[in-house]
């Protein structure tokens, strides 16, 4: 009995049409990344396991994908902790690879290898899949795409305002509106410092983070029961458009130094942005609070607008990324683009545009077995002119012929029959618009390129 096929939970197979639209996300972004002088790396899709353990928490290290050693992987394993059946204590005699949890490990990594070869500050974008052992539900895999950009080697808050830049021309280039989100950790440990939480800031974080699920009358008795004011900061951790009032307003709150500091660092983005004109709400939250035990600055977090999602992009300034490395003092500042979540929210809002789903231009239809060598020669001409052509390998009724046409949606047919090889003139069909029209075949390799 043949085994019916299957692929692992948390995994997908793309067709072609998912593939031309993946392939849309990918161009689409790397116009952007490209127009701010990014440049393009590739790592191992596993590292040694050294590399990624201790590196996400607790947690993250239980979503490691290990990678057993080749061969016998028990044989040098202690009897001992065979018999345990404890596999923490057990896999780093079993085990010595994984596969990357995600692309800015991996790049640090990267930068201290190649620190001599690399000119500072430096600029890169990395488009890769990753991997987690995580329960896979809707908008989240445990293989998916990430899509980074990264500055290292400088602490210039210009860079904080390109990535702003960059988050906004690349989600009004698909057409799809969103909220930028911004805040600044030392704001956050300002807010903390002034109202009471100063010793139990890490738990402070976690429970803001939570406002979009429990509400804000859960995080304030969360708060409380932390000890501090939770009113008075509740009160401080404003929302609000990213403007001169705004800030003033929170400069009148907020005195404790640090978090004047984050103000000042907010301010100095504002500034930047002034000769640029957004197409999307560019915000401050003060409740954003995503990875603070990582993040050191800026903090940036995008919701797409008019769908049900979490976040579809997110990142930070972390000042000392290398240093777990053995290289100190190296700033950097980054963002992510979640390239399965934007696939899944522009698929249902309908934003892929017609030419994301299509793959050849043009159809050469063969009416006769004596059309069909003619047939090969004017796709090679078609071809040669840069033009995506197929030949229909038969010649099939014209129905068919046509049908390929539409299944694969191709705009234009070329119907080749007797009368056209006699002519020279060949005859035309927009397969969108029904409408045929007789050119020659320099007429048609003008028309489709324009």
């Amino acid at each position: 009995m043949s085994q019916k096929p299957s692929i692992p939970q948390g995994t997908r197979d793309f067709s072609p049409q998912e593939m031309a639209r993946r392939r849309y996300i990918f161009s689409t972004l790397e116009n952007v990344f490209r127009r701010y002088g990014f440049q393009q790396i590739e790592t191992p899709s596993f590292e040694n396991l050294n590399t990624l353990t201790g590196k996400y928490g607790d947690e993250g290290d239980t979503l490691l994908f290990k990678i057993l050693n080749s061969g016998d992987y028990l044989k040098k394993a202690p009897d001992e902790l065979i018999q345990e059946k404890n596999s923490n204590k057990l896999i780093n005699h079993i085990a010595d690879r994984g596969l990357r949890y995600d692309l800015t490990v991996p790049f640090a990594r990267y930068v201290v290898m190649h620190q001599s070869d690399i000119t500072f500050p430096f600029k890169r974008y990395q488009i890769q899949p990753v991997w987690r052992a995580d329960r896979p539900q809707r908008g989240r895999y445990r293989e998916f795409y990430q899509c980074d950009v990264d500055i290292v080697g400088s602490d210039s808050l210009v860079y904080e305002s390109e990535l702003l830049c960059i988050y906004d021309e690349a989600f009004h280039a698909f057409g799809l509106p969103v909220s930028i989100r911004i805040n600044n950790r030392k704001i956050l440990e300002g807010i903390a410092n002034e109202c009471g939480f100063k010793e139990s800031f890490r738990s402070f974080t976690i429970i803001i983070d939570k406002l979009d699920k429990i509400g804000a009358e859960k995080v304030r008795e969360e708060l409380a029961a932390l000890g501090g004011d939770a009113k008075r900061a509740m009160n401080l951790l404003q929302q609000g458009a990213l403007d001169a009032d705004f800030i003033a307003n929170m400069r009148a709150h907020i005195k404790d130094e640090t978090g004047r500091l984050g103000l000042d660092e907010l301010e100095e983005v504002m500034n930047y942005l002034a000769s640029y004109k957004a197409q999307n709400e560019i915000v401050f939250d003060g409740t954003l609070a995503r990875g603070l035990n990582y993040y050191t600055g800026t903090i940036y977090e995008v919701q797409a607008l008019g769908v049900k999602m979490g976040s579809i992009g997110g990142g930070g300034r972390y000042d000392d990324l290398t240093s777990i490395f053995g290289l100190k003092g190296v700033s950097g500042v980054g963002v992510s683009f979640g390239a399965d979540r934007i696939y899944d929210v522009l698929l249902e809002l309908n934003l892929f545009p017609e030419s994301a789903s299509s793959s050849s231009t043009l159809l050469v239809c063969p009416m006769d077995d004596h059309a069909k060598s003619k047939a090969f020669a004017l796709a090679m001409q078609s071809r040669a002119a840069g033009i995506a052509t197929e030949v229909y390998p038969t010649a099939a009724k014209l129905k068919k012929q046509l049908g390929y046409a539409d299944s694969n949606k191709i705009a234009y047919a070329i119907l080749l029959g007797e009368q056209e090889l006699e002519s020279g003139v060949l005859s035309l069909k927009n397969m969108l618009s029904g409408e045929q029209e007789s050119l020659t075949m320099a007429a048609i390799i003008s028309k489709l390129k324009a």
